[in-house]
């Protein structure tokens, strides 16, 4: 198995997209669509994609961010997008994305990386801490209209 990583390119926004959708399934494509431009214009967010044998298998966004919840250095590297194609799952693939994006943000001077998921999303809870982090808090949020 030949695993490849590299950054993301204008030329891959379909993919880009697609593996979004993987990850946001219930978000309309105009929502998941909006930032993409931007973030491959800025020096701030980087994203790349894993390939097994030539075939598009996961990619992993990454941001800069001033906060980081739990963390105590800013900026932070954060984790804002991830994921694995359901076919290459079980192969180590997010491990590998999550080292790049570490990769990333450390040589942007950072010397921690964040991430979040939803309470229920125990498969990303799982990847996370076979990855190496550790749970600092939960958070529900409330609205209220007025």
């Amino acid at each position: 198995m030949e695993i490849y990583t590299r950054r993301i390119t204008s030329e891959d926004r379909d993919l880009w997209l697609r593996m979004r959708k993987g990850i946001w399934p219930e978000a309309p494509d105009e929502y998941l669509d909006f930032d993409m431009d931007d973030i491959l214009a800025s020096e701030e967010d980087a994203v790349f994609l894993t390939f097994v044998d030539g075939t598009p298998a996961g990619m992993i966004e990454a941001r800069l961010r001033d906060y980081g919840e739990g963390c105590e250095t800013s900026p932070v590297g954060y984790i804002e997008g991830w994921f694995v194609s359901p076919e290459f799952r079980g192969r180590g693939l997010a491990g590998v994305l999550a080292g790049v994006a570490e990769d990333w943000a450390r040589a942007k001077g950072c010397t921690e990386m964040a991430s979040d998921t939803w309470l229920d999303n125990e498969a990303s809870i799982r990847t996370h801490l076979k990855s190496g982090y550790y749970e600092v808090e939960r958070l529900v949020h409330f609205v209220k209209k007025l």
